[in-house]
């Protein structure tokens, strides 16, 4: 006897899931106005639990070529607001997309679960002709879903954590190391870093180099805190380092709000810097020429970067896109980085 075949679900069916009109469907999957992004939300989640996807061989002769490229960040709202190295990049790529005539779809997430299905619906929907992945994860499953779906991707991240995917990144490994030898060669013999999330792929890089660096100096001691990459979490952290009875001389920050807050820690606790202790920023942001004494950082245009991206996403939507990395982060001294005390 044979298995009767499986219903063929329909806009009909997703509309029935979500509760909402046909109408409803249609206005999503087109991008058109008059829907809450809770609705939206709601009808994509539908759509993926029933394996629905509109027509694109159809809808494509009634539509013209989506000019959008995605990013998906997962960072709280606030938290990005008052992050300057995404800022700065989104501002980069931004500057790509204006030449072309193209508009950023930009959605902050919760976890990577939220993106995998976001990216879906994303190109289920013709929503976007690509899309820029950041903050990639050992084993990131957005690898696997974007290339089941061929959709035409860049990730921003070390080759080893991207797969077979097209990339562009930073060596955060070979900076790492330059900024743990120059403190060295000030004198430090107890140096510090309060780095960002554990399970980020370039925290893991920073971390495993910090740890080379210091064994191949043989450091008297070194001391890594992994944080949320806020400016209340890098205060707590400095503030753990230097209350403790073998306080280290130098710190190493991995973005410029912890380098700020750590700075006015010091000076909470009576420490100046350089004098004290010495304090290094990452990315070198406008942050780090405000405050007094400027901060040293490990440098690189940001800006630069997003651009560099976004025409990287823009070769691989025509096919002829390539791996390869940009410009090492190179030390710049300023005031807050002195010879050990």
């Amino acid at each position: 006897m044979s298995t009767p075949p499986t219903p063929r679900v329909t806009i009909k069916d997703v509309a029935a899931r979500a509760g909402v009109s046909k109408g409803a469907v249609s206005l999503a999957f087109n991008r058109k106005p008059g829907l809450s992004d809770a609705t939206r939300d709601r009808i994509f989640a539908a759509a993926r639990e029933l394996g629905w996807a509109p027509n694109l061989a159809a809808r494509s002769l009634s539509s013209q070529r989506v000019d959008v490229v995605g990013l998906a960040i997962c960072r709280p709202a606030k938290l990005l607001g008052l992050e300057p190295f995404y800022m700065e990049f989104i501002s980069g790529v931004e500057s790509v997309l204006t030449e072309r005539s193209c508009s950023l779809l930009l959605r902050l997430v919760r976890n990577l679960d939220e993106e995998v299905g976001l990216q879906d619906a994303w190109w289920r929907g013709r929503q976007v002709s690509g899309s820029i992945l950041v903050d990639f994860r050992a084993d990131d499953p957005r690898v696997g879903t974007v290339e089941r779906l061929g959709m035409p991707v860049v990730a921003v991240g070390h080759p080893s954590l991207t797969g077979g995917l097209t990339s562009v990144w930073t060596d955060d490994a070979t900076a790492v190391t330059e900024a743990v030898r120059y403190l060295a060669a000030l004198g430090h013999r107890r140096i510090a870093r309060v780095g960002g999330a554990a399970a980020l792929g370039h925290t893991a890089i920073r971390t495993a180099a910090f740890d080379e660096a210091a064994r191949a100096l043989g450091l008297a001691g070194a001391w890594q805190v992994a944080t949320d990459f806020s400016g209340e979490a890098g205060a707590r952290a400095t503030r753990s380092l230097l209350t403790g009875a073998d306080r280290p001389t130098a710190i190493l920050y991995d973005n410029d709000i912890m380098a700020v807050a750590g700075l006015s820690v010091a000076g909470e606790m009576g420490l100046r810097a350089p004098e004290d202790v010495s304090l290094l920023a990452w990315d070198d942001s406008q942050l780090c020429r405000l405050t007094r004494p400027t901060l040293s950082a490990m440098s690189h245009d940001v800006h630069g970067f997003g651009a560099e991206v976004a025409r990287t996403l823009f070769g691989v939507i025509a096919g002829d896109g390539e791996s390869h990395p940009v410009a090492t982060p190179v030390l710049v001294p300023r005031g807050s980085t002195a010879p050990a005390p």
